[in-house]
């Protein structure tokens, strides 16, 4: 069993694809179709894009701040791609990618992080919660989603996101605890970017790994290439495939880099080295998957020129329509997605609002 076998008190890494994207595991490299490996990978060149260019339109003053996602592209994919369309992602503020693969649309995306909370009203049938800001606040989410797929046997599998430092909060460790007594159908990935904003990993913990922490909640836990989408898909259809059968969460510790700053806010120059940072780049997880869909034969230097117009207009012209769009808000929506009806307070409030409005426009 795969779990066993890079059982986290070993400290081994799970590998598929090396940074040179070499094959190094031949007995688990996935049965996934041709079609979907290309879309798996499309979505990251354009995730990375989208992510490169919402930095850029924060730093020309058109979007708020934002939490950027560079280098991260497989953690997210490859774990996303291993579920079905039923299953629930509960995020954190860095799942920008995971949002889109399962459903949430680039617009909807960038219209939150423009300041639109319209953006958190998904498309019907898109099992997405909306960016979560609370630090760990997405593991309880993450497991009462669980607990309810359990008790009415909907057969659904939930995952969710947390970084590195997150791991220290507290409503990390509740909602993993519950997890793990009540054997719920939850996967929590860690994306361990390296750094928790200026904290590096190894003075956050003493414990030689993330994965160790599955441990102490007597849940099967596994350190992943983070950077590998071909290792992370493994590991979370093993996770999926534990939870449908009424076996309980798993961990996964995604060993991964943040190439960008924490989010727009922050200055990484002053916490670490660009040497760092360029070993990180060496191990960029579209690279490598590149190179490996270049060996099976199916893509070459022509699709992937057409492939970045192609993203780059696309962000473009969708951004545009979030400009055109997002400031447009009528105050009283404010009142009207909280309660499924009014408080009298607050109906009290919208009423003297409208009177307002009304005097305003003698």
């Amino acid at each position: 069993m795969l779990f066993k076998k890079y059982d986290p008190l070993k400290n081994k890494m799970f590998q598929i694809l090396n940074p040179q994207g070499k094959i190094v595991n031949e007995d688990l490299v996935p049965n996934i179709p041709d079609e979907k490996l290309i879309h798996m990978y499309r979505s990251m060149v354009i995730g990375r894009v989208a992510d490169i260019k919402a930095v850029q339109f924060q730093r020309q003053g058109r979007m708020l701040t934002y939490a950027p996602n560079q280098g991260q592209e497989a953690a997210q994919i490859g774990a996303m791609a291993a579920l079905e369309k039923t299953d629930w992602l509960s995020p954190a503020f860095r799942e920008f990618n995971a949002m889109i693969y399962h459903g949430v649309t680039l617009e909807q995306a960038f219209l939150y992080w423009y300041g639109n909370e319209r953006g958190s009203h998904f498309n019907e049938g898109v099992n997405v919660l909306p960016v979560n800001i609370t630090i760990g606040a997405q593991i309880n989410h993450a497991a009462g989603l669980a607990y309810a797929s359990k008790v009415l046997n909907k057969g659904q599998v939930v995952i969710t996101f947390i970084g590195d430092g997150g791991t220290s909060h507290g409503e990390f460790h509740e909602g993993v605890n519950f997890a793990g007594v009540y054997d719920l159908p939850v996967i929590i990935v860690i994306q361990n970017n390296q750094w928790a904003i200026s904290t590096p990993r190894a003075k956050a913990t003493k414990a030689q790994n993330l994965a160790q922490k599955a441990i102490g909640y007597g849940i099967p836990g596994i350190m992943v290439d983070g950077n590998d989408v071909l290792a992370m898909y493994v590991a979370t259809r093993f996770a999926a495939e534990r939870a449908r059968r009424g076996e309980g969460p798993t961990l996964i510790e995604a060993i991964t880099y943040r190439l960008g700053p924490h989010t727009t806010s922050d200055d990484p120059t002053i916490y670490r080295s660009e040497s760092e940072v360029e070993e990180w780049r060496k191990k960029d997880p579209i690279d490598r998957f590149r190179i490996y869909l270049e060996q099976k034969g199916l893509w070459d230097i022509n699709k992937e020129e057409a492939l970045q117009e192609e993203a780059n207009q696309y962000v473009l012209e969708t951004f545009k329509k979030v400009e055109q769009k997002g400031a447009v808000v009528e105050l009283e929506e404010i009142f009207m997605h909280m309660y499924e009806k009014l408080p009298p307070l607050l109906e009290e409030q919208l009423n003297n609002y409208k009177k307002f409005l009304q005097e305003e426009e003698k």
